[in-house]
């Protein structure tokens, strides 16, 4: 017999050849869980043509029953039907069986005898899961609902938020334009693959070239986007390829460009106005046939106000802009990214994917990321490299939400309010400078990102720095 309902989506399929007890099970179901989508089968060996008639959500399986028992369909089902969670129910309550049974596939085991509350939060929470990885892959799979012409390509992008289906429209739109592209977004939010996906939208087949400008002097953001000729400069024995020659045809994507100086951006002013560039030593100008992409964290409106950013290269940046949202405006896509990052962070340390709690996703979205999408993975692969069995603890994030609050209520530094004491022989300036970092990198217990915080610099430059000290020890 079938009952039909809401929820969910697809059956759930009770396998047990007791017709008397499949009755009762599927009025437990309906009114202990609101599960009202059932179908009982009572003949295992109709259980397969089942599954190939029809989609179901879940199996409930028993394991004592005329052949083909619930052991011998057990692999079958996994096998054949990967993506159906198959629940082991049975009479016996023997822990080989239950280690046996996970190891064919099942996803739980329980004993008809389990507290009839502990086993319906169980198969609610695995019906959850499943209705999340099913929303999951529709959108990997590009099937939105948003009137998109290539969804497919933004498919390594995990959201369901209108905002970004918004940003992808409006990507559609100025894929084809030769003019440059500026995203503006917080750090962590996803800024190079939003240019990615601008990428494959115009230039799938050719070159992608990404640089980090942050912290590049002038000379070096010169000879890295430029190249140079040969006698260019003292050491250059050789001609260099600039990154614009690289990504000829295709995308160079330039990210950071809020960081850059006022002669940088003169340059870079002059590269997307007049579409020419000279490498360093050439008085030979070169064509650019790159399509340009920027990207920042800054406010360069804020930025070119107070002198710091270039109006004219602002306002040449600003003919297509796209304004990244916050991953704290996005929180419908917070259990979305988390079953996308457990599903990432198992794979690469080799783990089976844990079950989070339901509080999870609501602790998640009170916190404010300041380090957006990021911040979430790392806490994600943090959490899960501390897991062992049963259900993920959300120790590892409460701890990191801990430590941001109070992060953001300490004083930003701690200003010297004495003379500092030196000694009679005075150390010279790269000594100091390489006991401060020292000192920061031992209170970040290594963490970079910290220490040049601590220190006030940027990363780019505490990795020059200590590359600096290790070539000096060496």
């Amino acid at each position: 017999m079938t009952h039909s309902g809401l929820y969910p989506k697809f059956p759930v399929l009770l396998v047990d050849d007791e017709v008397e007890w499949l009755e009762s099970f599927s009025f437990t179901l309906e009114y202990q869980a609101g599960i009202t989508h059932v179908m009982t089968c009572s003949q295992s060996h109709d259980v397969m043509a089942l599954l190939k008639e029809q989609p179901f959500s879940l199996v409930i399986l028993d394991m004592t029953m005329p052949p083909p028992t619930g052991e011998q369909l057990l692999p079958l089902i996994t096998a054949e039907y990967p993506d159906v969670p198959v629940v082991v129910l049975s009479g016996l309550n023997q822990l080989d069986t239950a280690v046996n049974c996970m190891k064919l596939g099942a996803t739980d085991y329980y004993t008809k005898t389990t507290e009839i509350s502990h086993l319906m939060t169980g198969l609610k929470r695995i019906l959850t899961e499943q209705d999340l990885r099913r929303e999951l892959q529709t959108l990997k799979s590009g099937l939105l609902s948003y009137g998109l012409n290539h969804p497919d390509v933004f498919e390594e992008i995990v959201t369901r938020s209108p905002m970004m289906v918004s940003v992808f429209k409006y990507l559609e739109a100025v894929a084809c334009s030769c003019e440059p592209i500026l995203i503006v977004g917080e750090s962590g939010s996803g800024k190079e693959l939003i240019a990615k996906a601008v990428h494959r939208l115009s230039c799938p087949d050719a070159p992608w070239v990404a640089v980090n400008v942050a912290g590049l002097d002038d000379t070096a953001f010169s000879d890295t986007l430029f190249g140079h000729v040969r006698g260019a400069f003292t050491g250059a024995d050789k001609p260099r390829e600039g990154m614009i020659a690289k990504a000829a045809g295709g995308v160079l994507f330039l990210d950071e460009i809020g960081d850059l100086s006022l002669q940088s951006q003169v340059k870079l002013l002059r590269l997307l106005q007049e579409k020419e560039y000279f490498a360093l030593g050439s008085d030979a100008p070169r064509q650019v046939e790159a399509r340009i992409i920027c990207a920042t964290n800054c406010d360069l409106a804020g930025k070119q106000q107070s002198g710091a950013f270039r109006k004219d290269l602002y306002y040449r940046l600003c003919s297509h802009q796209v304004v990244l949202p916050p991953l704290r405006e996005r929180s419908e896509d917070l259990p979305l990214l988390l079953t996308h990052f457990l599903e990432q962070a198992a794979d690469q340390l080799n783990k089976e994917v844990p079950t989070y709690p339901p509080q999870l996703p609501v602790l998640l979205s009170t916190y404010h990321f300041p380090g957006n999408i990021r911040e979430l993975r790392g806490m994600v692969y943090d959490a899960l490299s501390q897991h062992r069995q049963g259900i993920l603890s959300m120790d590892v994030f409460r701890q990191a939400i801990a430590i941001d609050e109070s992060d953001k209520n300490a004083p930003t530094s701690c200003p010297i309010t004495g003379r500092v004491m030196f000694p009679e022989q005075l150390p010279t300036l790269d000594e100091v400078a390489g006991q401060l970092v020292d000192e920061a990198m031992k209170r970040s217990q290594g963490n970079q990102s910290i220490a040049s915080k601590l220190l006030g610099i940027s990363q780019p430059a505490l990795s020059r720095r200590l590359k600096k000290s290790s070539e000096s020890c060496a």
